[in-house]
């Protein structure tokens, strides 16, 4: 078997399901309870928080425990926007965002009022530093551009747009790291960034975590109100077992890149450099400037979920597009975006690779890939 979606989730290490165990166990009580095993459990919470803070160098007062990727974009956007509303309701982001950013930002027009711009994107999928400066505005309060593009891997200009934006101090930077953590660095400090999202499952912990960064200072409208856990900004009962696993997830994941980013890498462009050679086959993933970890391939004239459940009869499993947006069978909005037209954003294919992945799965991957495709043809004869 090759699992070659990992950019739509990962599998748990196994270290992170005993954890995970370990803590359910053992410490089952809520980190807000008064008594000894609720101290145990806030004090593993604690300890988790400071493990993840010195990880990504940032405070512990900084990092606030959420439900993943989608909670956290949310949360960032929607409470930045509607907490710094009186400086002015425009907001900017690409066209080529995640849905639980692009939808964010949808509600925030549609529910408040806001005016969004969005910034387009060359046929790299890379988005202009200076695009940005031409947009911005003297009501502008916030700006989210992700890390690494979910579809086509393309890394953003992150550190040119935060010193872009030191200019316009009343503007909020978000960034969507999702993609990113543990496959391409980001300094969040030293690229000005005010907001950042991570999530779980993305990095081998489990589903249902996730955490965001919030700089020391900012103001965010909560979108839970209850109990004031995790610094009022979203209250709830802690998934201690979740948030602690994920934890030693994160831990794992930066050894695995400081002992395995270059092999992953050579993987890469090698299967790529394979992929070139296969009769239809168009590569969408940048040569330069992207993540080791995805490629993007279209094959025009060809259905990708039904090459994708061939492919799955050979017990190799890849996605369409983004894993929250594959469903919906409509041709990829980020290759649209690249100027790729419909036949080729109709048909692409997302293979997404891990750490674990070894050379060995290059060879039978295209083979039985570029078998596919012959059926696929022969078929449509």
């Amino acid at each position: 078997m090759f699992y070659l979606d990992n950019s739509a989730t990962t599998k748990p290490y196994p270290e992170v399901v005993d954890t995970f165990t370990h803590v359910s166990k053992h410490y089952f009580g809520n980190p807000s309870s008064l008594h000894k095993l609720g101290n145990d459990a806030e004090n593993l919470l604690a300890a988790a928080r400071q493990q993840l803070s010195k990880l990504i160098h940032v405070k512990e007062n900084e990092v606030i425990f959420t439900a993943g990727g989608t909670e956290g974009n949310n949360l960032a956007i929607k409470g930045a926007a509607l907490a710094f509303q009186e400086r002015g309701k425009h907001v900017i982001t690409t066209e080529i965002e995640h849905p639980s950013v692009l939808e964010a930002f949808q509600q925030l027009k549609e529910w408040f009022g806001f005016e969004i711009t969005y910034l387009p994107v060359n046929q790299y999928g890379y988005v202009m530093a200076e695009a940005l400066k031409k947009v911005i505005r003297e009501d502008t309060t916030l700006v989210s551009v992700m890390h690494v593009n979910n579809e086509v891997g393309t890394i953003q200009p992150i550190k040119e747009i935060g010193q872009l934006l030191q200019a316009y101090p009343k503007i909020l930077f978000h960034v969507d790291a999702v993609q990113s953590i543990g496959k391409v660095p980001l300094l969040l400090k030293e690229n000005q960034i005010d907001l950042c999202t991570f999530s779980g499952h993305k990095f081998h912990g489990l589903k249902g975590t996730g955490f965001l960064y919030v700089r020391q200072g900012v103001k965010i409208v909560p979108l839970f109100s209850g109990g004031a856990q995790e610094s009022r900004f979203r209250s709830g009962t802690e998934n201690l077992a979740g948030i602690v696993s994920m934890a030693k997830a994160l831990r794992l994941t930066f050894e695995n890149y400081s002992d395995s980013f270059e092999n992953l890498n050579l993987i890469k462009n090698n299967l790529v450099d394979q992929l070139f050679q296969l009769e239809g086959v168009v590569i969408n993933t940048p040569q330069a400037g992207s993540a080791p970890h995805i490629v993007n391939i279209s094959i025009p004239g060809i259905k990708p979920e039904v090459l994708l459940h061939l492919l799955e009869e050979e017990e190799i499993y890849v996605s369409t597009t983004s894993a929250c947006s594959s469903k919906k069978k409509k041709p990829s909005q980020t290759l649209l975006a690249m100027g790729k037209g419909e036949r080729i954003a109709g048909s692409s294919i997302r293979i997404s690779l891990s750490y674990d992945h070894t050379e060995d799965m290059i060879e039978p991957f295209c083979r039985a890939l570029a078998k596919s495709i012959g059926k696929l043809k022969k078929v449509m004869r």
